[in-house]
Order: C-alpha cells, then sequence, then structure tokens
C-alpha cells in the first residue's frame, strides 16, 4: 500500500506559498516559544522531542455527515463507497460550515488569498482545491471538529505532509498558518493558549507541561475504542488542516469513526460497505442524542426546540433524525415552508446538530 499522491502544479504551489509566509514568522514564534518555556521549566529538547511526534504521528481528521445529499442523487455515504475518494465541497455543492465554495464566495475569497492564487488558474479543476479537516492532537471521543460531521475519516500521518494548517478556522482568517516544514507560528499559538489561557483544542487545565507530555506520550498510540469514552464536544477550537492532492480512502484513510445511530440503517450499511471495500477499521463512537424536552431555547436559538419536536420519531433526537430532516428537505422544500426557505432550514438543521454534540447523551441511553 502506497500513501504518496502526485500533487497537481497547483496543489504544490499552494503549500510552498504558506511553507514561505510561515517562515518570515518563525522567529517571533521561536522567541515566544522560548519565553513560555523558560517560564514554565521545559527544556527545549523536550518541546522539540513533541513537535517531531507531530510531524511523525499528527493525523488529521475529516468530519462528515453521511446522510446528507450529495451531487445528484447519492448520500454522501453512497459517493464515498462508490467513488472511493473524498470530494471538497467546491466539488460537491455541500457543506457543514459555511457553503461559500463557489467563484466569488468567502471561501473563494480566502483560498485566494492564503494560497497566494495557486488554484486560481483557469487550467485548475474543483477536484484540484482541498479539503478540510482538523489535525487531531488531542485524539478526543468525538474528534477534533465535531461540529463539522458526526462520523470521521481519519487519515494516515503521511497525509499530514501534504497539508496546510491554520490555527483556529479559516473564516476567521487566522495570522497563524504552516505546513510540517513550517510548524512554529502554529505550535506557538497552541503553546500561547495553554500559558495564557489554560485553554486549548477544546481541552481545559491544559497547561504547557501537560500538553507537551501529552504529545510525547499520547500521540503515536493506537486508537483507544472511543464508545467507551465521553466526548470533549468542541465546537471552536482547532487546528483546520487543508489536505492538497486526491484522498482516496483505499490508501489515504485508514480509520472511520462512525455515530452509533447509523447503526442497522441503510446510511450504517453503507459505511460499514465503504469499510470492507477499502479496509478501513471501523468504530463507533458513543453518541449524541438528546431527550425533547431537555433541548434548549438558549444554544443556538429558541426555535432549536420546535425543530427538535418536528423532525423526532419518538422522544428523542438525534443525528440519523437531523440527516432524514435534511433529506426530506431536499425532496419536498415546501414540507418546511413555514419554517422558512430551503436554506434558513438546513441552517437550522445545523444548528440542532450543534446542540446534540454540545448537550447530547450517549446513544445507547435512548435503546429500547
Amino acid at each position: 500500500m502506497t500513501h504518496s499522491h502526485a500533487l497537481a502544479i497547483a496543489q504544490s504551489a499552494a503549500l510552498e506559498f504558506v511553507t514561505r509566509q510561515a517562515r518570515l514568522r518563525v522567529p517571533e514564534a521561536r522567541a515566544e516559544i522560548a519565553h513560555i518555556l523558560r517560564m514554565t521549566n521545559i527544556e527545549e529538547e523536550r518541546f522539540e522531542s513533541a513537535l517531531g511526534q507531530i510531524r511523525s504521528h499528527a493525523r488529521v481528521a475529516l468530519h462528515f455527515h453521511p446522510d446528507r445529499p450529495g451531487p445528484g442523487d447519492r448520500s454522501v455515504a453512497a459517493a464515498l463507497l462508490e467513488d472511493g475518494l473524498y470530494r471538497s465541497q467546491f466539488e460537491t455543492g455541500i457543506s457543514n460550515g459555511g457553503l461559500s465554495a463557489h467563484p466569488g464566495g468567502a471561501r473563494h475569497r480566502w483560498e485566494t488569498r492564503i494560497f497566494g492564487e495557486a488554484y486560481e488558474k483557469p487550467e485548475v479543476s474543483p477536484a484540484e482545491r482541498p479539503k478540510y479537516g482538523a489535525l487531531d492532537l488531542m485524539l478526543h471521543a468525538d474528534g477534533p471538529s465535531p461540529r463539522f460531521g458526526s462520523c470521521r475519516l481519519i487519515l494516515v500521518p503521511e497525509v499530514s505532509h501534504r497539508c496546510t494548517f491554520t490555527y483556529l478556522d479559516s473564516h476567521e482568517d487566522p495570522d497563524e498558518k504552516g505546513t510540517f516544514e513550517a510548524f512554529e507560528d502554529v505550535a506557538c499559538a497552541l503553546l500561547r493558549d495553554a500559558f495564557v489561557s489554560e485553554f486549548a483544542l477544546g481541552e481545559r487545565d491544559l497547561m504547557p507541561p501537560r500538553l507537551i507530555d501529552h504529545l510525547l506520550t499520547q500521540l503515536g498510540k493506537p486508537l483507544a475504542d472511543p464508545s467507551t469514552r465521553s466526548p470533549q464536544r468542541n465546537l471552536n477550537h482547532y487546528i483546520e488542516a487543508q489536505v492538497h492532492g486526491d484522498v482516496a480512502l483505499g490508501t489515504d484513510a485508514d480509520l472511520l469513526v462512525a455515530d452509533p445511530s447509523f447503526a442497522g440503517t441503510e446510511t450504517g450499511r453503507l459505511l460499514e460497505a465503504l469499510c470492507d471495500r477499502y479496509d478501513i477499521a471501523l468504530y463507533w463512537h458513543a453518541g449524541f442524542a438528546l431527550d425533547l424536552g431537555d433541548i434548549p431555547s438558549d444554544f443556538r436559538g429558541p426555535t432549536m426546540p420546535s425543530l427538535a419536536r418536528r423532525i423526532s420519531s419518538g422522544q428523542h433526537v438525534d443525528v440519523n433524525m437531523i440527516g432524514e430532516a435534511a433529506m426530506d428537505l431536499r425532496n419536498d422544500p415546501s414540507s418546511y415552508s413555514d419554517r422558512g426557505t430551503h436554506d434558513e432550514v438546513l441552517q437550522e438543521l445545523k444548528l440542532l446538530w450543534h446542540v446534540l454534540v454540545r448537550h447530547g447523551r450517549r446513544d445507547r441511553d435512548f435503546s429500547s
């Protein structure tokens, strides 16, 4: 099995541009890192070893909702199974964040700026553009950025070397960017948050010594069964990864962590078939489900309780029900017209998933 992909000219140019820009910030980042290491009594050699662990073992996770409508009449899971490729939103036209991947849209403008116009030449196809995930450093049971999907493909470590990274979400246009060839600025931002806020990547009480110890001792370990661990519920604090080049399931992914509400459903069968076909290990996480009476009205807006009641097939709501509602919305937008336009209802459904991530309980607690 090989994990190497020949990169297109635009993809190589994007990586080189971000690396060059990041190197300009290395001296300043190194000075701040040295200060924090002194203040927290961490030897520089230990920090360098932690960076080495990131470069050797850190994986990118691609979060997705497998049952969402994809291009044509296929679900995302069906497209992954049939094509064997994870596609960018420029190809699929779907997104679990902002839907702005079109010429002139916010995502397009941002990519133009951060990648030095590498993808703007007329011969560059949508398939060549980067795919978005998050660098999985803390190894949380629900992944590094669960807001973007209930399931996640975990890529082999080699793929991380053809990624660019931003500290926090790219739509915020953070200053701290990098690649594994020039990672100091991103590492400095992570260390700074641990030092100043004692919080980073969704992890509370994370001071620099604990962060460095975690990177040194945990990154190289195999995945611990996520179904037995509690979720971190980290919606907002991640190192975004932009993967340049193809993401071929047969060579670039070796783990899939899925939401248990899909077990026994058509979507679940597609995910199992996908793992069989492409030799990917399948895990189920503990799940996110919530009693209808527990849906808050003060997190993601006052319409969340009524939406949950609308789409639930019982006394609770889970992500499988959200996906069924999204498919119903696509097939018959008028059935939800009392709640707003198609895009407004789709946004509501996306926000209801955020509610489940923040407040949901284990799926098996709701099994009959």
